[in-house]
């Protein structure tokens, strides 16, 4: 079963990283694991046509094979996320070997800006991350890159975003059937409910 709201406990256990942005009349787009040379342009043609600015989480390893990508995010408003170095997922990585890529990511990517791969971090990571980094976490998940979900359900279940969600959608190839088939729709009904759409959390 899929949860496209995140879960309490996560939200008690990391209580002081960033689950929702301050404006209730606000929806914060955020994408990860790009830039992808395909689909990173597909996603900011979108957001320019809509006149929405989004946060885009990099990965370090993509944005050095893509820096134009990177370049072309912050040329047009968006604002950059550290998404670490290869992806690595917290919990199951060495902790001065997850710090370590992070700090390798950030020149690249953001020095300000964090966000855990999977969403999986410990709290020693955590705690040693938010002393100089905003943790970035989400209330509101896709599941783009899931392929067993069907697009219907992904629509279905955004009309029960909020106003000051942090959305997570993913500009990587995996996600790019559900990407493009909901990504669309979605930032239209937010559109008229009267949402606006931020970067500053």
């Amino acid at each position: 079963m899929r949860l496209f709201r995140s879960p309490f406990i996560a939200k008690y256990l990391f209580n002081k990283g960033i689950w929702k942005g301050q404006d209730k009349t606000a929806i914060y787009l955020t994408f990860d694991d790009g830039p992808h040379p395909e689909i990173t342009p597909w996603v900011l043609d979108l957001l320019m046509n809509e006149g929405i600015k989004a946060t885009f989480f990099c990965i370090g390893e993509n944005a050095l094979a893509h820096p134009n990508l990177v370049e072309r995010l912050k040329a047009e408003g968006h604002q950059v996320g550290n998404h670490s170095m290869k992806h690595e997922k917290g919990t199951e990585t060495n902790f001065d070997a997850y710090i370590t890529s992070i700090q390798k990511a950030a020149p690249i990517t953001s020095e300000i800006l964090f966000r855990p791969p999977y969403g999986k971090i410990t709290s020693k990571q955590f705690k040693c991350l938010s002393k100089s980094m905003k943790v970035v976490f989400w209330s509101w998940i896709s599941y783009d890159f899931d392929a067993t979900i069907e697009t219907n359900n992904i629509i279905e279940k955004a009309n029960k975003i909020k106003g000051g969600d942090i959305l997570v959608f993913h500009d990587s190839l995996k996600a790019e059937k559900n990407l493009k088939s909901t990504l669309p729709t979605i930032i239209r009904e937010l559109k008229s409910r009267q949402l606006q759409f931020k970067t500053t959390f």
